[in-house]
């Protein structure tokens, strides 16, 4: 008798725990959980932190999750994020494209405009990259860029391979670049550094880009929105929502340099979202 119940005991716990993955594999597939993958700029907090409200307004339970640029393109290839809004094309991320695009879906571009390339302060005397080389001492031989494997960063070791730059590039962060171009401003001393836009940057700071003549930048980008493999028949709902997503610079901008006068990334968002309600209802298509 003993054996019995033992035996019972037994199925129960083994029907127990078969039910139980059930449970964790229907709450991975459901419909209304998704993950979003994030590069660390401000552009892509702002476009993330807005999309993640968007879609909570709309009944999602939303997870964002901050990575590296290399293992955001890795991480979605692998289908460990439903999608980003924060791929730069068709340069900056060109050559993870090349690399993993063949495993995920360019869903749509969702903001034009962006470009990439060094920047210096306005009051800087030269306008080329090809004059860097005449004014290494004032630039103390460095360039600072962002964080290592960043799109930008690549094409800065190839910008210094063509232009035969006597520089060091030296990899810090978004926030540490800009406490450069503070510190130097500041003390109305030289500095360049790896930029972008949109960045709220150009909005505190006279600032310019160098011309590249090689075109080592590339012309003007995009920002794109990618999805995972299946998303579209998994989760259709949200597949279009996310390919209704679209917005200025003027729009990503506002977000940004609240977030820089003090705002936190959600308070921004949410900031955004009341002052633009015509947008957030085309995005949701109602």
């Amino acid at each position: 008798m003993n054996r019995v119940k033992v035996a019972l005991l037994m199925i129960i716990a083994i029907t127990g725990i078969v039910i139980g993955a059930g449970c964790l594999e229907a709450l991975d597939d459901d419909p209304y959980q998704t993950t979003i993958g994030y590069l660390p700029w401000a552009g892509e907090i702002a476009s993330t932190n807005v999309m993640k409200q968007v879609l909570e307004e709309a009944g999602y339970e939303v997870e964002i999750i901050s990575i590296e640029p290399g293992a955001l393109y890795r991480g979605l290839a692998d289908g460990q994020f439903d999608f980003t809004t924060s791929a730069w094309l068709p340069h900056t991320h060109g050559h993870y494209m090349d690399r993993f695009g063949d495993d995920f879906e360019e869903v749509a571009v969702n903001l034009e405009g962006a470009r990439i390339g060094l920047v210096v302060p306005q009051y800087v005397t030269i306008d080329s990259i090809e004059e860097m080389n005449d004014v290494v001492d004032e630039f103390d031989g460095r360039i600072v860029g962002i964080e290592p494997g960043a799109g930008i960063m690549t094409a800065t070791e190839n910008a210094i391979e063509v232009y035969d730059l006597e520089y060091e590039l030296v990899a810090s962060s978004g926030a540490a670049m800009t406490a450069e171009i503070r510190s130097a401003i500041t003390n109305d001393e030289w500095v360049v550094v790896t930029g972008w836009s949109p960045h709220w940057k150009f909005e505190r700071w006279e600032l310019k880009y160098l011309e590249d003549p090689e075109m080592v930048y590339g012309g003007e980008e995009y920002v794109a929105t990618l999805a995972r493999e299946g998303l579209q028949e998994d989760k259709p709902e949200l597949y279009e929502i996310i390919s209704r997503f679209y917005w200025t610079l003027d729009d990503v901008e506002s977000v940004m340099l609240d977030m820089e006068e003090g705002y936190s990334p959600e308070e921004a968002a949410a900031r955004w979202i009341e002052n633009n309600p015509e947008k957030v209802s085309e995005w949701l298509g109602e």
